[in-house]
């Protein structure tokens, strides 16, 4: 964090300190790398920010909303900063930080030429769609995944690629301009101004602009003069008004910095619960357990035998999975067809009548069913997905994400090695039917699962299938299966287990 330090108020004193590189040229190439990634980087760990909230109700919604904290003040004032040391300092699994830069309006030719002369107003209310900021910041709230812009300012245009955000517990809001409207307002649990000297934040828009928007200090000054100070008088100072909280030196101020976030988890605790188990029931109609022939009991017997060598347990673990995969492609919707023969007769068959198959693997386990899938499914599409638990609060996260393109025309062939709680199923579950998979496509396979993983998938999503070797009755309290096959990744992989790892759903650790 950047507070005012000596001899704050002596604005040449500032500028004399102040590293001014030659700026860049622009280009149109310049900042159009590839996405950010949806991480959140602080100084003692990363934040995954491409992510569910954890939290379910029994119908498989997130219960509750999102805790949505407003940070509003002046041009480089330290919003940014003081968001990252509330999030560090949260210390939550999940959270979005949602900038209002992301929302600046498109520019036509003529707003384009303006803005080349630094004679374009960025500090008006117009310069912002709103409607599209209120619009994404409503569904982040209820949970749901959004596109946002990413806008580039070297060449003041939004680039082609919107990147994906999901919902999560905390969203971390800010801008200019956060308290500038009252929809947006609405929206808002916790609203904070950061309150920095105006010298302090003309120098470091000076740093800024010249360091990493290739502008000059000559236009920087100009802009700041003509739009960016009078905009702090007429929008932005007055919005103070309506903040709960301000914070004078940014994120400097550590005493404020930890009355928000006592704040927080205190309302953050109001809401949390994993979705129940529904012991004691009967197994849901959309179960389908492969048939416990001798031969399939003779297999489970040796993979379950810790006595088994690693060679083994790997060889008899892929015959399983072969006739799991074979006895799931048995559900797909097949039509008639009639083929002719060499012999020149005629034969009624049947034929998968869709057009795609996806598999996606639940990492790291999971991925080890690929194999079967394309040994039986030619030219399959294949994706992943990686979830872990979080050691401190014992909630699945989400931490990588690979999908093909167009998943919600596929049937969905879901996969992972063992389903003991049912929480990295729910999520993963979860994530396909935010990029449209209609639910009744989802399949998912496991060669192992508990009943309370079974209850908890089938409850919150009912139309999906659920298809397994075997259902044991139980978990203990380190949720692994009872009897269970022991940590699945780690016999398969030939890797230890750390003291605190759960089997391979509790979550692939």
């Amino acid at each position: 964090a950047r507070g005012p330090g000596p001899g704050a108020g002596s604005l040449g004193s500032l500028l004399s300190r102040l590293p001014l590189a030659p700026p860049r040229r622009r280009t149109a190439s310049q900042g159009q790398g590839p996405p950010e990634p949806p991480l959140l980087r602080t100084s003692k760990r990363t934040i995954y920010t491409a992510g569910r909230p954890p939290w379910y109700s029994e119908t498989g919604a997130p219960v509750g909303e999102a805790f949505v904290i407003g940070l509003c003040g002046g041009s480089a004032s330290g919003k940014t900063t003081v968001a990252t040391r509330i999030i560090e300092a949260l210390d939550v699994p999940w959270v979005v930080l949602l900038s209002m830069d992301s929302f600046y309006k498109v520019l036509d030719e003529g707003q384009q030429a303006l803005a080349a002369r630094s004679d374009y107003n960025f500090d008006h209310p117009d310069a912002f769609d709103f409607e599209l900021l209120v619009s994404v910041l409503r569904k982040l709230k209820k949970g749901k995944s959004v596109k946002v812009p990413v806008y580039d300012f070297t060449t003041h245009s939004r680039r082609r690629e919107w990147k994906t955000v999901y919902g999560a517990n905390v969203i971390v809001f800010e801008g200019i301009l956060a308290f500038a409207n009252k929809e947006l307002l609405k929206l808002l649990d916790l609203k904070i101004f950061v309150d920095t000297d105006s010298d302090i934040r003309l120098v470091r828009r000076l740093q800024r602009d010249i360091m990493e928007r290739g502008r000059d200090i000559v236009g920087v000054i100009k802009q700041y003069h003509k739009f960016v100070k009078p905009a702090f008088e007429q929008y932005i100072e007055p919005s103070v008004q309506v903040a709960d909280i301000v914070v004078p030196r940014g994120g400097e101020n550590s005493v404020a910095l930890d009355l928000i976030v006592q704040h927080v988890h205190s309302q953050l605790e109001k809401v949390r619960a994993l979705a129940s188990a529904h012991q004691g029931q009967p197994l849901p109609a959309t179960l389908s357990v492969l048939e416990n022939t001798p031969q399939v009991r003779g297999m489970h017997t040796i993979i379950r035998n810790k006595e088994t060598s690693r060679d083994e347990f790997i060889f008899y673990s892929k015959r399983l999975m072969r006739l799991l995969i074979e006895h799931a492609l048995s559900f797909l919707p097949l039509k008639s067809v009639t083929v002719e023969t060499p012999q020149g007769t005629t034969y009624e068959g049947k034929r998968f009548h869709r057009q795609r198959i996806t598999g996606v693997s639940i990492l790291r386990a999971g991925e080890t069913m690929e194999q079967a899938l394309t040994a039986v499914c030619k030219d399959i599409r294949l994706g992943k997905i990686l979830i872990q638990t979080n050691h401190d609060t014992g909630e699945p996260e989400l931490h990588y994400l690979r999908l093909p393109k167009e998943i919600s025309e596929d049937y969905v062939i879901l996969m992972d090695s063992t389903v003991s709680t049912g929480a990295a199923a729910m999520m993963a579950v979860r994530v396909l039917l935010d990029h449209d998979v209609p639910e009744e496509r989802i399949f998912l396979l496991s060669l192992l699962m508990a009943e309370m993983g079974v209850h908890s998938v089938a409850y919150a999503f009912p139309r999906v299938r659920i298809i397994t070797t075997a259902v044991d009755k139980r978990i203990n309290e380190e949720f692994h299966i009872i009897p269970g096959i022991g940590n699945f990744g780690d016999r398969y992989f030939g890797t230890d287990a750390p003291p605190a790892c759960t089997d391979s759903e509790a979550m692939n650790c």
